[in-house]
This record gives C-alpha cells, structure tokens and sequence, in this order.
C-alpha cells in the first residue's frame, strides 16, 4: 500500500490533506510532581460466563502509578467517590482530577446540578478537568494503562466473579507499580518515579458545603402540597393552604428535608419523609 501511495502522489493523483495535523506537531504533557494530576476512567471486562464487570483505573499522571483499579458490576456515582478516598487514603490527595465526561464523572453534558464526584472534589478543593467530547487521547495515559491491562488479563484464567477479577487487579497493580519497568518514565517503575519527587498537594482550600446537597426551586400547589422524588418514587408532601402559591426552596440530604420560602428565606418546614408513604401529612400543631 504504501508503494502504491507513493507513486499515486508522484503522478499528481494524490491530494494532500493539511487540515490533518501530523503526529510530529503532537506535544507530550506530562505532569511535573507526584499528585498533581490523576487520570480517572472506566473500562469494560468479560467475565468467564460472559457477563460485563466494568473497572475503574486512577492512574497519577507524573508517576503512571496507579492510584486504583478496581471492579464492580456496574459503578455508580457514589461507588467513584468511595475508590476515590480509599486511593487518596493510600496516596494523599491530588491537586487535579481529569475524567472523560462520563454521566458518573459529570452533569457537564446533561442539564444542571453535581454529580457525588463534583462535589466530593470541590469539598476538597481539588480541581476536576474533562477531555473534550470524542477526543480520548486527552486521557491518553489511564487508555494506555487500560490497555496494557486487558493484555495482562487476557493471559489470565477468566475470573468468574468481580470478587475474583478485583484479585487479579490487584496482582496486576503491584507487578505493574513495583516491576515492570515504563518507556514512558525512563524505563523507571511507577512506584520508583512516584517516590523521586515530592508529591503535589491541592493548591485552593476544601470548600464547605452544606449537607443539603440537593438544592431544588418549587411552588406550593393550590391544595398546599409539593412533590419530590426520591428512588424513581413520587412523594407528596403537605405544606398548608396558607403557603398556596409561594416560592420555595427544596434543601436535601437523602431524605432529610428543609423547605425555605424563596423570597424571604423563612423557614416553612423541615421533616424526614416515611419513604414507605406516598403522601407526608403536614406536621400536628403543638
């Protein structure tokens, strides 16, 4: 093919493409301290009956130490911020996180609001970045270190379950930080590389907020109710007719409620709805 390209292109019937950036104008970025960036992403791995397991790798992008790489059936938003402390408990905290725009690493994409990750990172005071859509290379080094993975895995008996497929990460992780030399750091291992240097630490202070984590704009219907939903389940929630009409704000934490009037910040009701009753009758007078 490439002989057949070159005499196409002698003879004029080739017509360069300039728009195409060649791979010699690429630049190489790699992060100059130990945690002062992570790289964080998912991938997908069969088990031996043929079932998905996704697989979550935290990969530093100074050291290519990972951070994390763990299983699960399916990871949910909270399940992220979980890995995420034990890997910090493990390596400190990052100055920086980038993900990809996952819908458990951002609501970017997707209307408004924080997912547990946004939050969980903006308490901390550590940035979170996101590669632009379509463009993985961005997460260039967690896709390479998904990579060299499956290659690893492949080699491996089929685990049967996530339990079994986590043991293998783990055997994975400590050949991958503490024997197996990397182009990419000087033929370095990660662990080696990760210890060269001081680590980076989060350069903004942690952010504190409120434990009401879910912030929502209503009105107080005609009879005097709101309705929320919580678990895909739609409570209705009494208020009293004499609130008929107003502006309020939703404050939430799980289940733990405080309703606020919207213009002058008052107080109309605070409760934990029974998530076992549709309907929340107003409270009994005192």
């Amino acid at each position: 093919m490439a002989t057949i390209w070159r005499i196409l292109s002698r003879r004029g019937f080739v017509t360069p493409q300039p728009h195409k950036r060649p791979r010699s104008s690429w630049h190489r970025f790699a992060a100059d301290l130990p945690n002062e960036l992570w790289q964080a992403d998912i991938t997908h791995w069969a088990l031996a009956d043929g079932s998905d397991a996704e697989i979550l790798n935290i990969l530093d992008d100074h050291s290519r130490l990972p951070a994390a790489s763990t299983a699960r059936r399916i990871f949910k938003a909270t399940d992220i911020v979980a890995d995420l402390h034990a890997a910090m408990a493990a390596h400190g905290r990052p100055e920086r996180m980038l993900t990809d725009n996952g819908a458990v690493f951002t609501r970017l994409y997707r209307g408004r609001g924080w997912v547990a990750l946004e939050r969980e990172l903006t308490a901390l005071g550590i940035a979170l970045s996101h590669c632009r859509p379509y463009h993985p290379q961005t997460c260039g080094k967690v896709e390479r270190l998904h990579q060299t993975l499956k290659k690893w895995l492949a080699r491996q008996d089929p685990a049967a379950t996530t339990a079994s497929l986590q043991a293998q990460l783990d055997a994975f992780t400590a050949y991958y930080s503490t024997q197996r030399p990397h182009r990419g750091i000087g033929r370095q291992t990660p662990q080696a590389a990760w210890h060269a240097r001081p680590r980076a630490i989060p350069a903004r202070q942690g952010i504190r907020i409120s434990e009401h984590f879910r912030v929502r704009r209503d009105t107080v219907d005609a009879d005097g109710k709101l309705t929320l939903r919580h678990n895909s389940r739609l409570h209705h929630i009494g208020i009293g007719r004499r609130w008929s009409g107003t502006k309020v704000l939703i404050l939430a934490r799980d289940l733990q409620l405080r309703i606020i009037a919207h213009d002058n910040g008052e107080l109309v009701r605070e409760l934990t709805p029974d998530p076992a009753r549709d309907y929340q009758p107003q409270a009994p007078k005192v």
